[in-house]
């Protein structure tokens, strides 16, 4: 029996110690969270103010469309050229 209550008292005091270890891990999880979410608005308050000083950038020209290769024709059309000129093929 001793052994029993050896065994139990040894499961009650892992029992607590894991309690206790989890509430250190949660405090410390807050306290990180909290001083992130701190971070970010100290820096969102600077990227406004950043934001608000400096003048809007222009907008970026429009893109130029790619001239096309050729005439754009017909495979038929492209053999009757070729014929005509004598490449036959």
């Amino acid at each position: 029996m001793a052994d029993k209550s050896k065994h139990e008292a040894g499961a009650q005091f892992a029992k607590l110690q894991r309690a206790q270890d989890a509430k250190k891990a949660m405090f410390e999880y807050e306290t990180e969270a909290a001083a992130l979410r701190a971070r970010t608005a100290r820096l969102k308050a600077l990227r406004l103010a950043r934001d608000a000083a400096a003048p809007p950038p222009e907008p970026a020209a429009p893109k130029r469309k790619a001239k096309k290769k050729g005439q754009g024709g017909s495979l038929s059309e492209f053999l009757d050229s070729q014929a005509k000129e004598g490449r036959n093929g």
